[in-house]
């Protein structure tokens, strides 16, 4: 099988997590992507020096391999005219450019959307900002905890009535944003197979942020008012809550229909509850929802986890454990679907990392290798791709517009 995009050419101009982590899964497809980081690196490389979990990794260079993974890395200074143009020089010939710097940045560079098309009028042109192109706030500078999660209106939704906001996990606003920026490509390139003409797709991460609490947000729309946090004890319905289990697992309901109920009383050996006055209907499940809570708290806390999977199983109630990440390596269901796949690195060794998202029926995604070394391939996409010979590259890299492994001996 081969991959969707084999024939795609991808150019990268970005760092951190939300762009990279869109041409990574490109790379999966088999997108050829050439990765343009600063002669330092990607910031994330840096950012990944410095102690961010306490208890650390067995190799902190696996979190960049994730959103970095199958690209080739040139090396070079586009706040240079000359390394400004080896870009234009790429795009010329590209299909699509993935870029998070500012519309700014890149008009400055000569590398904003209407300068590359004139060069290249098919290319896609894939911009991610933190609160969009226009407007007051266009170039202020963004990660997913400050637009996604908060400016967007997730962080306010989350966490108890009065309680502390929930501090985000690092990278889930960014993930989010790189598949929205990947579908809006994916969908610009069939338009281009039909018309031939590129043009801008943008996404950001405050937009993003704001479409994944839709379901709060389209009536907040309407009534302009924030929706009701509710604690676990107080919850719309005690069937759609968490419940501790005698083992210390937390078990997550979500049964929303009138039918359920006696199916859910059925399974817990509470079929006496059915008719109860107090929870018979789900008016009055809502309204005496502490004391129903509590009967189920105290029924959960007499047995462990397990024992309840099975008398929920196979009945018509959703339900699942709310798992820690080593539990979810170990579900068999994980392997089913081929979350996780072995990669190969020559400092880390064999490692597991995540397998992309999704799959085709009759295409191959996979992922095709490591995530490069800074500049390791810009001899090879200067002289390949851009006919340079050694000597120009010789002359680039002893001025600093160009850097990478052995190009000055």
């Amino acid at each position: 099988m081969t991959g969707p995009l084999e024939d795609i050419t991808v150019v990268e101009i970005a760092n951190w997590v939300a762009a990279p982590s869109a041409s990574a899964l490109m790379a999966d497809m088999g997108a050829l992507v050439i990765k343009v980081e600063p002669p330092t690196g990607d910031s994330m490389r840096n950012k990944l020096r410095q102690p961010r979990y306490p208890d650390g990794y067995a190799g902190t260079d696996v979190v960049f391999q994730l959103d970095n993974r199958g690209k080739r890395s040139i090396a070079l200074d586009v706040g240079d005219e000359r390394g400004a143009d080896i870009v234009r020089r790429l795009v010329a010939d590209a299909d699509v450019l993935i870029t998070n710097f500012t519309r700014t940045r890149l008009d400055r560079y000569g590398l904003g959307p209407e300068q590359l098309h004139e060069l290249n009028p098919g290319l896609v042109y894939g911009l991610v900002t933190g609160q969009g192109s226009t407007g007051s706030d266009a170039d202020q500078l963004a990660f997913d905890v400050t637009a996604f999660f908060g400016r967007g209106g997730v962080t306010g939704l989350l966490g108890e009535p009065d309680g502390l906001p929930v501090q985000p996990r690092p990278g889930q606003g960014d993930h989010t944003t790189g598949l929205a920026l990947l579908s809006a490509v994916l969908g610009a390139l069939r338009v281009r197979d039909r018309t031939g003409e590129g043009q801008l797709v943008e996404t950001a991460l405050m937009r993003v942020g704001t479409w994944t609490v839709g379901v709060d947000m389209a009536a907040t729309l309407v009534d302009r008012r924030q929706p009701t946090k509710r604690s676990r004890k107080h919850p719309i319905s005690p069937m759609n809550t968490l419940y501790r289990c005698a083992d210390g697992v937390w078990i997550v309901l979500s049964a929303h229909d009138q039918a359920t109920w006696p199916a859910l009383c059925a399974a817990l050996g509470l079929g006496e509850l059915v008719e109860d006055p107090r929870f018979a209907t789900a008016a009055e499940r809502f309204a005496n929802a502490q004391e129903l809570v509590g009967i189920f708290d105290r029924l959960f806390a007499s047995a462990p986890y397990g024992t309840w999977a099975e008398k929920l199983r196979g009945r018509p109630i959703i339900f699942a454990k709310v798992a820690e990440l080593p539990d979810v390596i170990e579900d068999p269901q994980a392997a089913e679907m081929q979350m996780f796949v072995e990669i190969e690195h020559p400092a880390l060794g064999r490692f597991e990392t995540l397998a992309a998202p999704f799959s085709f029926g009759r295409s191959e995604v996979v992922v095709r290798g490591r995530a490069p070394e800074i500049g390791e391939h810009t001899a090879e996409v200067l002289a390949g791709r851009l006919g340079m010979d050694e000597d120009e590259i010789v002359a680039l890299a002893r001025v600093g517009v160009v850097a990478g492994p052995g190009i000055l001996g």
